[in-house]
């Protein structure tokens, strides 16, 4: 995919991301119809199961449950002190301590993300998710919109996976290493 010009990889990964999307609904027997986006360009609930998408070069993803759902994939590299101040204030980062860079900053990149993408918003919206406690390597909760979000984490293969709910089991299905 790398030697395809970047709208044609972009179109790729997602329809890859839409494959996988199609497994996780198939494990949960259900059957989605055409996946469709507000004019924002956010997933509308498809015969009222929720979905969300995520690609990245190596690897992509896909979610479905019957509540809102947030999905995020990143892989593992070191980022700017800037975007690191900007992901979360001092506050938020004393619940991570123990954690270093980069798996620390992508513990809440990727949760946040996750979780704003439960209501269809962009990036724009990262700062006004705040992570409230980390239960876990696994798992921590975050407060957007009013609402007490669920994240659930997992590390592979340099990456680190993330899917926000309003507290339902995550069943992953991870590439083997």
């Amino acid at each position: 995919m790398r030697a395809l010009p970047p709208r044609e990889r972009v179109r790729a990964l997602s329809l890859r991301a839409r494959e996988a999307l199609a497994l996780s609904a198939e494990r949960l027997g259900v059957m989605l119809g055409p996946l469709e986006k507000d004019d924002r360009g956010a997933p509308l609930p498809c015969a009222g199961w929720f979905w969300s998408l995520t690609h990245k070069p190596l690897y992509v993803g896909g979610v479905v449950a019957p509540h809102p759902v947030g999905i995020d994939l990143e892989q593992l590299r070191p980022v700017s002190p800037g975007l690191f101040r900007k992901t979360a204030d001092p506050e938020e980062w004393a619940l991570l301590a123990a954690e270093g860079r980069p798996a620390g900053f992508f513990r809440f990149w990727t949760a946040k993300e996750a979780v704003i993408k439960t209501g269809g918003e962009g990036i724009k919206d990262l700062s006004r998710c705040r992570v409230a406690r980390v239960e876990s390597v696994a798992r921590l909760v975050a407060d957007y919109g009013g609402r007490r979000w669920t994240v659930d984490q997992a590390a592979f293969d340099g990456h680190l996976a993330a899917v926000a709910t309003d507290g339902l089991r995550v069943h992953w299905v991870l590439p083997q290493e």
